[in-house]
């Protein structure tokens, strides 16, 4: 039985299918699925060049979020041939996954109810080898201050060692910020030198920081969070949907914002991010043009900080 209407949109040369568009995806909001599927369709422009040549898992939710979803890395055998995948080694086999390389992908995933799209840190074609370290900003209660405290001293450390980074919203609870790496480390190299870093930040701020990986011991501090820089694992797309009410996006900020007071982790949603990006461009556009070595940023910290 259908729960609305069922259209076809033709989308890069690709006529894309397009069914039960009336489905409220966000109850509470009332978003459907046709308003979703074309948040996604209208943002493509602006999140394809994080998205390029990147594994895709995806987050499902086909009955609308007040429904348990479910994640799915491996492609299904009814995606179309243009679909680009990507097949990589993973311990017990291989995973053939989506790599949304145009607009139509991004619209036929949002048509099979994929809210949130997750990226790997690596390309496919060195999936060992990542572009992008990640630190996941992860409060212990609901004071957002302290969230953004410790991505200014994040940035505060980096700036220290002339190490360009980066800053996105989750759109959930937190914050990321970001190093583009030029691909000269493996995986290993990368998730040390985190830890290396969020160690030294945690000592110097034991009050507001911590490493400790469970939670009834980080007691009120921001996690600083290393665990995604390895292979296999993802981090959430930039202008990704949440799987939350209002429909929240990863929203890329100037490092200027996050100084503001009425930043929230959800202050963007699909209801006002396109109107935000009218009025300035994508904060993350040309990021990779900052990408730093691996060995060299190693170096700068340990000249600066003696470790």
């Amino acid at each position: 039985m259908s729960d609305g209407t069922d259209t076809t949109v033709s989308v890069d040369g690709h006529d894309i299918a397009l069914s039960n568009t009336d489905k409220v995806l966000f109850p509470e909001s009332r978003i459907t699925k046709g308003e979703f599927v074309e948040y996604y369709r209208r943002i493509a422009d602006v999140c394809l060049p994080h998205f390029v040549d990147r594994p895709l898992s995806m987050h499902r939710f086909p009955d609308g979020i007040a429904e348990p979803g479910f994640f799915q890395k491996d492609v299904p055998d009814y995606f179309p041939d243009w679909v680009e995948r990507a097949r990589l080694a993973k311990e017990d086999g291989t995973v053939s996954y989506v790599v949304a390389n145009n607009a139509a992908t991004l619209v036929y995933l949002a048509n099979q109810a994929c809210i949130t799209p997750h990226l790997a840190l690596a390309r496919r074609d060195r999936p060992n080898h990542p572009d992008r370290m990640i630190f996941d900003l992860d409060p212990s209660d609901d004071d957002f201050e302290k969230v953004r405290g410790a991505a200014q001293l994040l940035k505060g450390l980096f700036d220290k060692i002339d190490v360009g980074c980066f800053v996105q919203t989750t759109g959930s609870r937190g914050l990321h910020v970001l190093v583009a790496l030029d691909r000269s480390a493996p995986f290993d190299a990368v998730r040390d030198f985190a830890g290396t870093i969020a160690d030294n930040l945690a000592a110097a701020h034991p009050d507001l920081l911590t490493t400790e990986q469970r939670k009834h011991k980080r007691g009120d501090r921001v996690f600083l969070d290393i665990l995604r820089n390895a292979y296999g694992q993802t981090a959430v797309a930039p202008y990704a949907v949440r799987s939350l009410e209002t429909a929240p996006v990863a929203t890329p900020l100037d490092w200027s914002e996050v100084g503001r007071s009425d930043l929230g982790p959800r202050s963007y949603t699909i209801g006002n991010v396109l109107r935000r990006l009218a009025q300035k461009s994508d904060p993350w556009a040309g990021l990779d043009r900052r990408a730093v070595g691996l060995h060299a940023a190693r170096e700068r910290f340990s000249r600066r900080y003696g470790i």
